[in-house]
């Protein structure tokens, strides 16, 4: 079916940058768009919907998340964070079963595609319920099954993790006309040991002709920086390199305390920083230098973390302290301009995913959308739409989510999820794992 949208403002990408188009029409032919301008198509469409009143961005890409952790959002808010983790969360995630890892993961992607989020990065347990919620659902998905090694003296061959891991990518990857995506993954440094990691890198290498990427933490606290060099005389960012790790695209969540060498190292393997700004600032774990990254060119996405460190999954509150946050920091009030808040939510994050077919609003790419209501208190008079999505927008002015040219959400209705259903689930859940609440 072929659908034009009609009488919408447009953050339309032209050669290599943002192009807004105040009013104009967006064509979509079966999952692709086929057609954008200020002026009606000659072409034809079987329907047309008039978005008046409506900016259309391209989907967001929340590149670091663990989505199944909405159910324990806020636990432990007052605690730092060595005892956030072993106080809070991990007892919790003790008691997690495969069911409540489902009823997270459907309410994270409840709150996902109201604020407009087409595509998202997790990295959590039982990865296949999530591949199996996303039949449904519609979303496009980057997961993995992350191999960590607890034991110092844990040989490779003794590491179930990593056979799980090369079996969900040979069953999965590309599975749901390409809207899923298995990625392989390492936790971090501190959670795994040389021979698996280097066993592991040895055993994904091949599968770099295959699309394969990497997901990892990297340097996101200072004690965690500081304890590797103790360990191997070694940043993380340089131990990974070293294991070979960094031999496959990747995506490097937090990269709060690299150094200049280490982004030096990231830019020679062209690895993706994905900066999380609320939860790196929630956590106290500081600042990442974003501006330095972008100066080296490194293509930096963005990521919301588990909404047990954040407390939502809110992407335009990312974008929004991404840029306010760095600013005021650094005291350059045009540091961090809105293009690039942008970019790093869109563009950014689908290359980040792999996903070079998506990320704009380009004729030729998926057509993966969101529609923010500009008839808001809030977001009138909007002289320009880009400071006004990162610095005025809300999630909730989204109103409509399109995956693929599919509708997902529109106007406070899920057409994919059974929103009912997921809430008394995730209710369910939570009564089992707190008691009662």
């Amino acid at each position: 079916m072929k659908l034009l949208l009609k009488n919408a403002g447009i953050l339309a990408f032209k050669d290599g940058r943002f192009d807004p188009i105040p009013e104009g029409f967006l064509g979509i032919d079966g999952d692709t768009i086929d057609y954008i301008g200020a002026n009606r198509p000659q072409a034809p469409y079987d329907r047309e919907k008039d978005m008046r009143g409506k900016l259309l961005i391209p989907g967001i890409v929340n590149c670091h998340c663990h989505a199944a952790m909405t159910l324990l959002r806020g636990i432990g808010s007052d605690l730092p964070l060595d005892r956030w983790l072993f106080e809070a969360v991990f007892p919790v995630e003790d008691r997690l079963k495969p069911e409540d890892i489902m009823a997270g993961n459907a309410l994270a992607m409840l709150e996902m595609l109201a604020s407009g989020v087409t595509a998202f990065s997790d990295m959590y347990f039982e990865p296949r319920t999530l591949i199996e919620q996303n039949e449904q659902a519609g979303m496009k998905v980057n997961l993995t099954r992350v191999v960590q090694a607890f034991d110092p003296d844990e040989p490779p061959e003794k590491n179930f993790r990593i056979a799980e891991s090369l079996a969900l990518f040979d069953e999965f990857h590309g599975c749901q006309n390409g809207r899923v995506r298995v990625d392989f993954g390492v936790h971090a440094e501190y959670t795994t040991n040389d021979a698996v990691t280097r066993r592991y890198a040895d055993l994904i290498r091949p599968y770099r002709e295959k699309g394969a990427r990497v997901q990892l933490h990297l340097s996101e606290t200072r004690k965690e920086h500081e304890e590797c060099v103790q360990r191997h005389g070694l940043t993380p960012a340089a131990w990974f390199e070293r294991m070979g790790i960094f031999d496959l695209p990747a995506a490097a969540a937090h990269c709060v305390w690299c150094t200049h060498d280490d982004l030096d190292i990231l830019k020679a393997h062209d690895v993706c920083p994905i900066h999380n700004p609320t939860s790196n600032l929630k956590l106290g774990s500081g600042f990442a230098p974003v501006p330095e990254m972008l100066e080296k060119g490194l293509r930096v996405a963005l990521g919301t973390d588990g909404a047990a460190s954040n407390n939502n999954l809110n992407m335009f509150e990312e974008m929004h302290i991404a840029a306010i946050g760095m600013n005021g920091y650094l005291m350059d009030p045009v540091l961090m301009p809105p293009s690039a808040i942008l970019r790093m939510a869109t563009v950014n994050g689908a290359h980040l995913q792999g996903r070079d077919d998506t990320g704009c609003l380009t004729v030729g790419k998926k057509a993966d959308i969101a529609a923010v209501d500009m008839d808001r208190p809030h977001l009138y008079p909007a002289f320009q739409p880009m400071p006004m999505l990162v610095y005025s927008a809300q999630a909730s002015d989204v109103v409509m989510t399109m995956v693929d040219g599919k509708i997902l959400y529109e106007n406070g209705e899920y057409l994919t999820i059974e929103r009912e259903k997921v809430m008394f689930d995730a209710k369910q859940a939570v009564k089992r794992l707190y008691g009662g609440r």
